[in-house]
């Protein structure tokens, strides 16, 4: 009888081989969905009062295909990356990452912030739109005078004294 030596490491690298083929095979090229389409990166940053958020479209005719929008206290960006315009342009594709569609990005604007606040600008692939006065303004100190009670009483007119069922057994 031949002794075989058990090495977990085996057999985690087969489940590892197992779980990749099934993933491949769920959601392979040959499963017939589609890809992902285009998502544009973003960085959020701030800037002194300003919030300035940067999208990366290359390749896109902003003026044609983006569209920027402020309503209901949200900022959506969307637009559409477009493909190859011919059909035999894809014919030769042998690997393809490049990604095209429609996108939508969205984000949440303070109460205060409107339309007015928002600006745009396009740069060599960048997309820059600044979101001013982000910070809600700080409201000045404001001081509060004190008035002298009168006997009669406090702020309501009158003080009232109110005596509960506990309190009532105590003076028993």
């Amino acid at each position: 009888m031949a002794i075989n030596r058990w090495d977990p490491f085996t057999v985690l690298a087969r489940l590892d081989t197992d779980f990749d083929e099934l993933v491949r095979r769920t959601w392979g090229p040959q499963s017939g969905r589609t890809t992902a389409g285009y998502v544009p990166a973003v960085e959020v940053a701030k800037d002194g009062g300003d919030v300035v958020i940067t999208l990366e479209l290359p390749g896109i005719d902003v003026e044609r295909d983006v569209d920027i929008e402020v309503a209901s206290g949200r900022l959506t960006i969307s637009g559409q990356r477009m493909g190859p315009e011919r059909q035999g342009e894809n014919q030769g594709v042998l690997v393809r990452e490049l990604r095209y569609g429609s996108f939508r990005r969205e984000f949440a604007l303070p109460e205060h912030v409107a339309a007015e606040d928002v600006d745009a600008a396009y740069d060599r692939g960048m997309l820059f739109v600044r979101v001013r006065n982000v910070s809600k303004p700080v409201e000045a100190p404001r001081k509060v005078s004190i008035r002298a009670a009168s006997s009669q009483g406090a702020m309501s007119g009158e003080q009232r004294t109110e005596v509960t069922a506990s309190d009532e057994s105590r003076e028993e």
